[in-house]
């Protein structure tokens, strides 16, 4: 039973695909109070905020203003991520969960932390896979020495988005908003590789576009360097045909054989280490989502009630930006980029104030 029984009033900006997954812990979880929604298309967030029984708002301004909050889930194009960010920090001083990627350009991550320190509120990115079970159990036994060195880290996240899927959207398949095949559908992968591997020293990479006709690469792959010693490889593609088929990240060590799979590293295929955890350790999943929001929420909760502190912190999303912006950077250049260079990618993140117009004001989900 939590201690302090005081209620966090929570406002969700974007009432897309992932909005269940933050609206449904809000509601079940004792603690959280869902006070609104705001969305760009009334056709969309008008029937979900009466579904919920709360106040649907097109402006987060007017809607922040008529029904203060205590933490804002900013859940719009990732792009915008962080204006909305700052913008509701520096203007009703919230905390904020933000979805991933918290940001694509490693400038704004330290506008988002300064405006964060300014206000004395905290920035929770979202990296739901970390709570899977089969996640949780690897990470526990290599933290622990049980499966001892390791020689490689793989990520292999083979699926489809045709043209249509990127056609739904103004923001979609554009540098400005969006990126590619590694930011969007590759960011939880690389977060995790580097989350069982450890840090990365250096990345060799490459990329293109191959079956759809947008700015951004649908196929990507580099080499990694780990700060171990250990090497990796990480292939991202939406340009398989016609379906999704895989995402793995296998972890081969001196005393073991780790292979994740499933729709998001939710099933241990593989573990050598111990066949019975193979069972025991996955479970299945409606979506690509998973359930790993609930126990998140459950953590900003005994943060902000003044507990152990969240397991994500802010510097933790900036490693996986970090080493995201290393790899185009070094795809772009056609060279090894060291990490500790902090290159920025040259087109991820770009200002593109047109498309950015259509977003300012109100908000739509990714």
């Amino acid at each position: 039973m939590r201690e302090t029984q005081s209620n966090y009033k929570v406002a969700i900006i974007g009432c897309g695909r992932v909005s269940k997954n933050h609206w449904g812990p809000i509601n079940d979880i004792e603690g959280f109070e869902l006070a609104s929604i705001c969305d760009l298309q009334p056709e969309r967030g008008q029937p979900l905020a009466d579904k919920l029984s709360v106040p649907f708002y097109r402006d987060y301004d007017t809607m922040l203003q008529e029904r203060p909050a205590d933490i804002v889930c900013v859940l719009t194009p990732s792009g915008m991520h962080p204006h909305h960010v700052i913008d509701i920090i520096e203007k009703y001083g919230t905390h904020i969960v933000v979805e991933k990627p918290m940001a694509l350009s490693q400038s704004d991550l330290v506008r988002m932390r300064n405006a964060a320190e300014k206000a004395k509120v905290k920035i929770f990115p979202i990296y739901q896979n970390r709570y899977n079970k089969a996640v949780q159990r690897v990470r526990l036994d290599l933290s622990e020495g049980r499966l001892g060195k390791i020689a490689l880290g793989t990520v292999r996240l083979r699926w489809c988005r045709p043209q249509p899927y990127y056609d739904r959207d103004p923001w979609r398949g554009t540098w400005a908003m969006d990126g590619g095949a590694l930011t969007n559908q590759g960011i939880h992968y690389i977060d995790l590789l580097q989350y069982l591997a450890g840090k990365v020293e250096s990345v060799s990479a490459k990329m293109a576009t191959q079956f759809v006709d947008v700015e951004v690469e649908d196929t990507f792959v580099a080499t990694v360097k780990f700060l171990s010693g250990a090497l990796g490889v990480i292939e991202v593609t939406t340009a398989s045909r016609p379906d999704d088929f895989e995402a793995s990240i296998s972890i081969l060590a001196e005393k073991g054989t780790a292979i994740l799979g499933g729709l998001a590293c939710n099933q241990l295929d593989c573990y050598t280490l111990d066949t019975t955890a193979e069972t025991e350790c996955s479970v299945e999943i409606p979506d690509a989502y998973g359930f790993g929001h609930w126990d998140f929420f459950r953590d900003v909760l005994e943060d902000l009630d003044g507990g152990k502190p969240h397991p994500i912190s802010f510097e933790t999303g900036c490693d996986a930006i970090n080493l995201l912006n290393a790899l185009y950077r070094s795809a772009e250049e056609g060279r090894e980029v060291f990490i500790n260079e902090k290159l920025a990618s040259k087109r991820l993140g770009e200002e593109n104030a047109d498309l950015k117009a259509i977003y300012l004001a109100e908000a739509t989900q990714a």
